[in-house]
């Protein structure tokens, strides 16, 4: 993988971890809600764009629209990155909170996102370790 693969998934790395740290604080803090939304959001991004990364060179998987999250989701499924619809409705919560005005949808989804979706990311990121470990030789 090249550079900016690498890049890429280092930043997926640390925003998760990021992201990890909302399972500590209070969720009730409006500031921690607006920053647990905004590091969810930007840890899926990052997420979907290594999928479309590990596709494209790895697996030299080219039939899709590499800019629709909802195609390299359907895409990185196909091929073993991840193994269910979560990742779809993590879709569906990244877009909702993306017109949160007023922190209504956060609310209503931090939960999932803790004990769910956080998982659901760590699971992906072995996943790209493995592959990693084992095109390393």
């Amino acid at each position: 993988m090249d550079g900016k693969f690498k890049k890429r998934y280092l930043s997926y790395k640390n925003s998760l971890s990021a992201l990890s740290e909302a399972r500590e604080r209070d969720l009730t803090d409006s500031f921690v809600l607006s920053g647990t939304s905004a590091k969810f959001c930007i840890t899926f991004d990052l997420a979907w764009k290594v999928m479309k990364d590990i596709l494209t060179e790895y697996y030299a998987i080219t039939d899709f629209v590499a800019e629709s999250p909802r195609e390299v989701l359907k895409k990185a499924f196909q091929a073993n990155l991840i193994h269910d619809n979560t990742w779809l409705e993590m879709l569906q919560v990244r877009n909702q909170l993306t017109h949160d005005y007023d922190g209504d949808i956060i609310k209503s989804c931090c939960e999932v996102i803790i004990e769910k979706y956080i998982d659901e990311f760590y699971g992906f990121q072995a996943e790209v370790e493995n592959l990693l470990e084992n095109n390393s030789d």
